[in-house]
């Protein structure tokens, strides 16, 4: 016999319905249709569950082909892992189908761009170069960087700007393809770096120079307010890979565009990540639509895997 003075509690006389009149919010209309052998990507898209995650990917592909049949602004922030992860060819073949108006870099993207457009390659080993200080200590990327960078001062022009204008003259053939910033700039799409001091290997070269860095990266931002300018009524923006940069001068940027009366609603934002963080949920999925809707998406995925599934749902919509 227990102990306890409170009985457990009688449930005889608890009400019940009808399965079929409580119904319920997955049915069997929601449900996926296996895929069929030759089958083409907007088949597989059609047959995911009409659920979740499945339906998000289904809007953000719409969206984008909306935007760009409206001409309106398709813009892409980019973290560093997307740039390592190889994908820079597949947002290339977008830029040349209309599906890329401008992409917003953190320093650490444009690093690892510039680097494969001199050598082929990037990402080096931090644990086995950090103990003797050799990290970050490669001299073309930081002399040629900081070069470009003061010449962006001088002309009065961009980081991404000048880094890409520099590429032009510096990568060698072999590599120059793989770029994104030099292949945005042949095409003359903007591509914009928001730098934070201190959190680049380029800002610990000797020839750095804080004035340049502060005075391009801010005209990069003022650039990318306009560029936020052209998500209104339509336009889509993607953050993929950034965790806090990008979200919050996303966020800055959206609030100055507003701030100067300039009409910014009915947009769509989607963040694609393996990880979903704090600012993106906010700062790019849920704050810019309060009180002027559109909508915001997020897909959970390494970079690798999903970017490259967006690209090929996006050049099927666009066959």
């Amino acid at each position: 016999m227990s102990k306890y003075r409170e009985p457990p509690l009688d449930l005889s006389r608890l009400s019940t319905i009808p399965l079929a009149e409580r119904g319920g919010k997955v049915r069997v209309e929601h449900m996926a249709a296996p895929h069929r052998p030759g089958g083409t990507f907007t088949q597989w898209l059609d047959g995911l569950p009409r659920l979740l995650a499945a339906d998000s990917l289904r809007a953000v592909t719409a969206a984008a082909a909306e935007a760009r049949r409206r001409g309106r602004a398709i813009l892409w922030g980019l973290g560093g892992h997307v740039v390592k992860c190889g994908l820079a060819p597949v947002l290339i073949d977008l830029m040349d189908r209309g599906f890329v108006t401008g992409i917003a870099m953190n320093g650490a993207t444009s690093i690892h761009d510039f680097e494969i457009a001199l050598a082929g390659c990037t990402s080096e080993d931090v644990e086995a170069v950090l103990p003797d200080g050799r990290f970050g200590s490669a001299e073309e990327t930081g002399r040629l960087m900081n070069e470009a960078i003061r010449h962006a001062q001088e002309d009065d022009s961009g980081l991404g700007e000048a880094l890409g204008a520099a590429l032009d003259a510096l990568a060698p053939a072999q590599f120059a393809p793989y770029s994104l910033l030099l292949q945005a700039w042949r095409r003359s799409i903007p591509v914009t770096v928001h730098v934070a001091v201190g959190t680049d290997t380029p800002h610990t070269h000797p020839a750095a120079s804080g004035a340049a860095i502060g005075a391009a990266s801010h005209r990069d931002f003022r650039l990318f307010c306009s560029l936020v300018r052209g998500l209104d009524s339509g336009g889509v923006y993607l953050n993929v890979g950034s965790a806090v940069v990008l979200p919050e001068v996303f966020l800055k940027a959206v609030s100055a565009v507003r701030n100067l009366r300039y009409p910014l609603a009915d947009f769509t934002t989607v963040n694609l990540d393996f990880l979903q963080h704090y600012r993106p949920r906010l700062n790019v999925v849920e704050r810019p639509h309060a009180r002027s809707g559109g909508a915001g998406y997020s897909i959970t995925g390494h970079h690798e895997i999903l970017l490259p599934l967006l690209a090929a749902l996006l050049v099927e919509a666009d066959a």
